[in-house]
């Protein structure tokens, strides 16, 4: 059984999961809660991203990993699309089920990558009718041999922009400390960060970063840009050696000494460099929150047993109004 598009994935979210709500509009007993609510109601939150199966032989175990995450009950939750969009149509059922099934708000992340007006209108759609608000709107990275002129968005202001006319959706926007990868400079990158803010872009995540002076120089740049809505920041625990490699090709991200200096000492150990992986970031998070940054988003990579020692690492943040 294959799912190809929005349509044939809100097939496979009621078919899998049956006891899903569905609505033909929001209502006022169904309306979902806006992530910009969340973020301006709360002191402090703690949310989680996480990914959807590539193929649909894997769409039980990854639910149940993703359910096992929503369990710690986070503040929200985001729904990639996985790795090069390898898992897009798979989004939409692993978002509601966390949603209707955990009462965790999900943001359902939507790529310009092959868009036209109707399949992004499609899926608007369809995440309205299983109770889905939040959007994350991004470019995506570009599919090899693919050509960008074809698509009806080509950048994520213009997405952003398409998504807040199509209904009352909250929408959020991706950001890099360090500069997009295709940025000419940091500053060009935040000029067009501002574009997609003021094409309507509730709230920024950041990509992640892995030295909190590079967060806080960021935001003093985006706040002098003019930029005013939250922004996130955005944490990956560092469990294994192997993740280095990646880290740098994906974000851009600089490796503190005081990293490399752990994957060094543990190259042979991958419980040790787990556990220091995890203190690092618990490390990074606190100091984070005790700069005055209220809001912190975690890459989990699905593992809900990572999560759950930093959620006890910050006892309070989550499961009330603090």
């Amino acid at each position: 059984m294959i799912y190809i598009n929005s349509r044939e994935g809100f097939i496979l979210a009621c078919d899998m999961l049956p006891e899903l709500a569905v609505h033909d509009h929001f209502t006022t007993e169904t309306e979902p809660l806006k992530i910009t609510e969340i973020l301006e109601k709360k002191e402090r939150t703690l949310s989680f991203e996480v990914f959807p199966p590539k193929t649909y032989d894997k769409f039980d175990t990854v639910r149940d990993a993703t359910e096992a995450v929503a369990a710690l009950k986070p503040d929200y939750m985001s729904v990639t699309f996985g790795a090069g969009g390898s898992g897009a149509r798979y989004t939409l059922p692993i978002a509601a089920n966390i949603e209707q099934k955990f009462g965790v708000p999900v943001i359902h992340h939507l790529t310009c990558v092959g868009s036209t007006t109707e399949n992004i209108d499609e899926k608007l759609m369809f995440m309205r009718m299983v109770g889905v608000c939040n959007v994350l709107a991004l470019r995506g990275d570009i599919p090899d041999g693919d050509d960008p002129s074809s698509w009806a968005f080509k950048h994520a202001d213009s997405l952003c922009a398409y998504i807040k006319s199509r209904g009352d959706f909250c929408v959020g926007g991706a950001c890099y400390p360090e500069k997009h990868p295709d940025a000419p400079t940091l500053e060009d990158d935040i000029s067009n960060l501002k574009k997609k803010v003021d094409a309507g872009c509730d709230f920024l995540t950041t990509q992640l970063f892995l030295d909190n002076a590079v967060f806080y120089r960021f935001v003093e740049k985006v706040r002098a840009a003019g930029i005013r809505i939250p922004v996130t920041a955005g944490i990956m625990p560092i469990t294994s050696v192997k993740q280095f490699d990646r880290i740098a090709v994906l974000s851009g991200s600089k490796i503190p000494e005081k990293l490399l200096s752990i994957a060094a000492r543990y190259s042979d150990d991958p419980e040790g460099m787990r556990a220091a992986g995890i203190g690092f970031a618990i490390e990074q998070i606190a100091g984070l929150y005790a700069s005055g940054v209220k809001n912190i988003h975690l890459y989990t990579m699905n593992s809900a047993a990572v999560a759950r020692e930093i959620v006890a690492a910050f006892p309070g943040v989550l499961g009330g109004e603090n």
